[in-house]
């Protein structure tokens, strides 16, 4: 008897789907665990590593370095005064030196018969604290060139050129010591290439003529006439005895201990009257005061005075010579203070 594969197709589909009806279906009967699906995306946040950028010089192994490195803040305002004259110093606080004692000392190691350099230079040393209004601010760099009375070699040869339209403040400024002063023709032979900008050390300039000198910005750069730098002022010829023969100073900022800043500068030479070297120490001093920042505490926090070839250093009270008024801590303290003020001014 002959069965054609037609009726084989049909009884097999007729048990695939009884089958398919007959299977066991899954169910579940409880309720799945609060929060796996929340701690499941939670494991699953990719951690993503930071790129390093490029880091400066004085920031690489900063920790590493400090660690082995001497802080150059001092302070020993923790440590007791002497009460006699015999005492290791280390131990107790430095002494602070009148001006004219300290002078007085410097004169006698380089006397004839020790080192023989009766008009060594006089240096001095300041210390900064150069913390700015926020405590991620630090005050920067900064150069300045401060007026003093009592002129002396400081053996650098010095030249200043004069921009004015008025001819009598020209004349001012030559008799000062320029060594040119012109108006609008004296900018026209800068740029014809006449004369050489870099052959003059500074660059002043009267007001009236700040239009017509602006061309020679580019050729300037830094020693464009600024009123903040103090090359840009009416009276020409305080500004040539300035630069002339002013003390230049700069405060350099630690590049480590960005808090800390110093002045290393000359106010005379030894063989000066030691109150006209202290006339130019206040001058100085109180330049400086100038830049302190809009916050509390003290600028300027230590000022020694040194003499090389000695080592020594002595250090001197700067806080009389500031027209600020200073803590020092105690009424009988302030008392004393004011009594050498009246003394220093006598």
């Amino acid at each position: 008897m002959f069965v054609s594969s037609r009726f084989f197709g049909i009884i097999n589909a007729t048990k695939t789907a009884s089958s398919a009806v007959i299977a066991p279906c899954l169910t579940r009967h409880y309720a799945a665990r609060k929060g796996t699906r929340a701690r499941r995306e939670k494991g699953k946040v990719k951690v993503q590593k930071e790129k390093a950028g490029f880091i400066p010089h004085n920031l690489r192994n900063k920790d590493k370095i400090l660690e082995g490195r001497q802080s150059r803040k001092f302070n020993d305002d923790w440590k007791r005064l002497p009460i006699d004259n015999v005492y290791p110093m280390k131990y107790y606080r430095w002494i602070v030196y009148p001006f004219d004692e300290a002078v007085k000392a410097h004169r006698e190691t380089h006397h004839p018969e020790i080192y023989n350099q009766p008009n060594a230079p006089l240096h001095v040393s300041i210390e900064l604290n150069m913390q700015g209004e926020k405590k991620t601010k630090f005050v920067d760099n900064f150069n300045r060139t401060v007026a003093i009375k009592h002129k002396f070699n400081q053996g650098d040869e010095r030249s200043i050129i004069v921009f004015a339209k008025n001819e009598e403040s020209q004349r001012e400024a030559l008799k000062a010591g320029a060594q040119l002063a012109g108006g609008v023709d004296l900018i026209k032979q800068i740029q014809g290439g006449q004369l050489n900008l870099q052959d003059f050390r500074y660059v002043a300039a009267h007001p009236d003529i700040l239009p017509e000198l602006v061309v020679l910005r580019g050729l300037m750069k830094r020693k464009f006439p600024n009123p903040k730098l103090g090359t840009l002022e009416l009276d020409l010829g305080k500004v040539v005895d300035r630069y002339l023969n002013g003390i230049t100073y700069t405060a350099q900022k630690d590049e480590f201990e960005k808090d800390f800043g110093l002045i290393t500068t000359i106010i005379g030479t030894l063989d000066m009257d030691p109150k006209h070297l202290e006339v130019n120490f206040s001058d100085l001093v109180k330049d400086v005061q100038l830049n302190k920042p809009k916050r509390a505490g003290s600028f300027i926090t230590r000022c020694l005075l040194w003499s090389p070839p000695s080592q020594e250093e002595l250090k001197v009270d700067h806080t009389l010579y500031l027209d600020e008024p200073v803590n020092v801590g105690s009424e009988e303290e302030e008392e004393i203070q004011e009594q050498v003020k009246q003394e220093i001014t006598l």
